[in-house]
């Protein structure tokens, strides 16, 4: 008799990469780029093709490895590299920019994001901001080495394989390409012309400040990026800016809910699928049913720390400075809310319940 199994089912999000090129729709292939990050094992870069050559979505994380990778599956397609014309990051991840700035250097092509779109990954890189923009935009700097808002003792620092892991890829970026300085920045609701559709701009923060949905209303076709994913939540971050990216999350999710006539959602990460409102209303239950637990905990506890919050979110394999990240993105919509109270003791926020 087999023993019992405790291994968690893999996701969709963590499949390997595939060489294969499949058509999604008329003019708009998928392929999957290689990556290696928690519970991730590759990132969809779309091919939108058209008269002029094509345009791919998301190239994949800085260094030559994911570089080589995606003039493979530009190939397969029957491109070259200097067949690119554009390139859509749909938010400042380094997973989703890798190979822009070396396709707007070396091959001309335009660079397309969100207006607020900025990197944290090279903060001394200002060529992403508009020389003579006045939208004001949120400094790139890095959360890691920062003090965390709910422990001013300590700082924001991932375990030390990821340290490592992410210093190889800054160390990529100076040696095989520039930040991807954005050519063009579109706004909510503006209309770009790619694969001979015309795509409607959406601003969809909650994941990352900058992130961008594309829409194209007359086929039903939404390019989701990280903002909706088929089996997994995308991480809502404390560290980002503002003072309630989960309130930002919700609307974000509603407007994509919202969309009509939705027949295909292209996310970054996992297998597209169809009914996109559905999945936007199951991942907005998921949060509302962690706002549910922190609610119960702040009753059981009567007062604690995000750190004691966060073992009520996760389970012991995920504990640490990102679960604490998130339980405190998840507590500040509570005292947004008025459902909690904040105080400071010796540098560690203690949340209590109100009334």
């Amino acid at each position: 008799m087999a023993a019992p199994t405790t291994e968690r089912p893999r996701r969709q999000e963590a499949e390997p990469a595939s060489t294969e090129i499949t058509e999604m729709a008329p003019g708009i292939l998928r392929s999957q780029l290689p990556i290696s990050l928690p519970g991730l094992g590759h990132v969809n870069c779309y091919f939108l093709e058209d008269e002029r050559g094509v345009a791919i979505v998301d190239p994949g994380l800085p260094g030559p490895q994911s570089w080589r990778a995606l003039i493979d599956r530009l190939e397969r397609a029957g491109y070259k590299p200097r067949n690119v014309h554009t390139v859509i990051v749909t938010h400042s991840h380094p997973d989703h920019f890798g190979g822009a700035g070396r396709m707007r250097d070396t091959y001309g092509a335009e660079v397309i994001s969100h207006r607020s779109f900025r990197t944290w990954f090279d903060p001394a890189d200002d060529e992403s901001l508009d020389a003579d923009s006045d939208t004001e935009r949120t400094p790139a700097t890095s959360p890691w080495g920062r003090h965390m808002p709910w422990r001013t003792d300590a700082t924001f620092r991932p375990p030390i394989n990821r340290r490592l892991k992410f210093g190889l890829y800054r160390v990529a970026l100076k040696r095989f390409m520039r930040t991807p300085a954005p050519t063009r920045r579109v706004d909510d609701a503006e209309v770009i012309t790619l694969a001979r559709r015309e795509w409607v701009a959406l601003h969809t923060p909650g994941h990352t400040n900058d992130h961008l949905c594309l829409f194209d209303p007359v086929n039903g076709i939404v390019l989701c990026g990280d903002h909706v994913l088929p089996t997994i939540t995308p991480h809502i971050s404390g560290l980002v800016a503002g003072a309630d990216p989960l309130t930002e999350f919700f609307a974000s999710l509603e407007k994509v809910a919202g969309l009509e006539g939705v027949t295909l959602a292209l996310p970054a990460h996992g297998h597209p699928f169809a009914d996109l409102r559905g999945r936007a209303h199951e991942i907005r239950d998921h949060h509302g049913e962690r706002l549910d637990t922190l609610r119960a905990a702040a009753q059981e506890l009567g007062s604690g720390t995000v750190e004691d919050f966060s073992h009520r979110l996760f389970k012991p394999r995920s504990w640490g400075q990102m679960a604490e990240s998130e339980t405190y993105a998840h507590l500040e919509h509570l005292r947004e809310t008025g459902e909690v109270a904040s105080r400071s003791e010796r540098g560690t926020l203690h949340y209590a319940p109100v009334g």
